[in-house]
C-alpha cells in the first residue's frame, strides 16, 4: 500500500512538471516616439509592425471595431506604423495594417507603396477591410491614416461602399483638399503632364490641388454621413501646403500646435507624435478620454 502510495505520488509529481502553466500576462509592446529612425531601422519594410495583423486576434466589449492602419506615399504597413501599431496593440484593440499602391517590380522598389492610382488602392482597400471583417467577426473598423492615408480611403468611403463599414475616420496630416507643393506643378506643366496621370506616381498627381481626384473627393462635400471624421495636423507640415489643407467642413478639425506649443512636429513625425497619440486615443474612444499633456516634439525624431 505504502509503495502504491508512493508511485502515484511520484507520477503526479511528474505529471506536474510537464503540465502547461497558465501563461502570464503579456508584457506591453515598446511604444517608440520617433519616426525616422524607427521608419528606417525599425523593421524589415515587407514585415508587419509589432502588434499588428494577428489574424486570430477578436474585438473585445471595450473596442468593438479593429483599428485599420492606412500608411502615406512612399510607405508600407511596416516602415510607417511603428509606434501606431504595438499602442493601440496595448490598449486592447486589433490593430491591421495593409500596403497598398505598391508598383509591380522586384523588391525593394515593391515595398513601397502608395504609388499606385488612389481609385485602385481604394479598392484594395476595401478588399482589405472584408478580409480584416471577415477575421474578427466584426461590422465595422476604425480607419487610422496618415498623408495619403487620410484621402485615399475616402474614395472607398464615398463612391465604393465602404460608408457602412466605418465608424471613425483619423487623419494625421490629412490634405482634404489637395497639397500645392511647389515642385509638383512645375513638373507637371514642364512636362504637359495630366495630375490625375503622373508615370510612376499616379497618387503624386492625383494630390495636386488640380486634379480631377480632388474634384471628386470635394464634390457635394468630403464628409460622408454617418462617419466620424477626425483630423490632426501641424502647422509645420513641409508636405501638405498648405496645411490648412486638412481642415474640412463636417469633420472635428485639431492643430496640434493650439493644444502644445512645444510641439515641432512635421508629416513624418506626426505618425509618431506622442501628443497626437492622445488625440487618436481619445477619438477612437470618446467615452474614455484623456488629458492631452504637452511634450516637447522635435521634426523628425520626436521626443527627447
Amino acid at each position: 500500500m505504502r509503495r502504491a502510495l508512493v508511485l502515484v505520488t511520484a507520477l503526479l509529481a511528474s505529471l506536474a512538471l510537464v503540465a502547461p502553466v497558465a501563461p502570464a500576462s503579456a508584457e506591453p509592446l515598446p511604444v517608440p516616439y520617433s519616426f525616422l529612425p524607427n521608419a528606417l531601422f525599425g523593421g524589415a519594410p515587407n514585415a508587419d509592425a509589432r502588434g499588428t495583423n494577428d489574424w486570430t486576434c477578436k474585438p473585445t466589449a471595450e473596442h468593438p471595431r479593429p483599428v485599420v492602419l492606412v500608411h502615406g506615399t512612399f510607405g508600407n504597413r511596416a516602415t510607417n506604423w511603428q509606434t501606431y501599431g504595438p499602442l493601440l496593440k496595448n490598449n486592447g484593440y486589433c490593430v491591421f495594417a495593409l500596403t497598398y499602391g505598391a508598383l509591380k517590380a522586384p523588391y525593394p522598389v515593391s515595398a513601397l507603396g502608395g504609388l499606385g492610382d488612389m481609385r485602385i488602392s481604394a479598392q484594395q482597400l476595401g478588399d482589405f477591410v472584408d478580409e480584416v471583417l471577415a477575421a474578427t467577426g466584426a461590422t465595422k473598423v476604425d480607419l487610422v491614416g496618415h498623408s495619403q492615408g487620410t484621402l485615399m480611403p475616402n474614395y472607398w468611403v464615398k463612391f465604393l461602399g465602404g460608408a457602412s463599414k466605418v465608424g471613425s475616420y483619423i487623419s494625421l496630416a490629412p490634405l482634404w483638399h489637395g497639397s500645392s507643393i511647389p515642385v509638383l506643378p512645375q513638373l507637371t506643366k514642364l512636362f504637359n503632364l495630366d495630375p490625375d496621370a503622373v508615370p510612376l506616381c499616379a497618387a503624386c498627381g492625383q494630390m495636386d490641388p488640380g486634379s480631377s481626384f480632388i474634384s471628386e473627393i470635394q464634390d457635394g462635400g468630403a464628409a460622408v454621413p454617418g462617419v466620424t471624421y477626425v483630423n490632426i495636423m501641424t502647422k509645420y507640415d513641409e508636405l501638405v501646403r498648405p496645411y490648412t489643407s486638412g481642415i474640412e467642413d463636417g469633420m472635428t478639425n485639431i492643430v496640434l500646435q493650439d493644444g502644445c506649443k512645444l510641439d515641432y512636429t512635421e508629416h513624418f513625425e506626426i505618425a509618431a507624435d506622442r501628443n497626437a497619440t492622445l488625440y487618436v486615443l481619445n477619438a477612437l474612444d470618446p467615452a474614455h478620454p484623456r488629458p492631452i499633456r504637452c511634450t516637447l516634439t522635435l521634426p523628425f525624431i520626436g521626443g527627447l
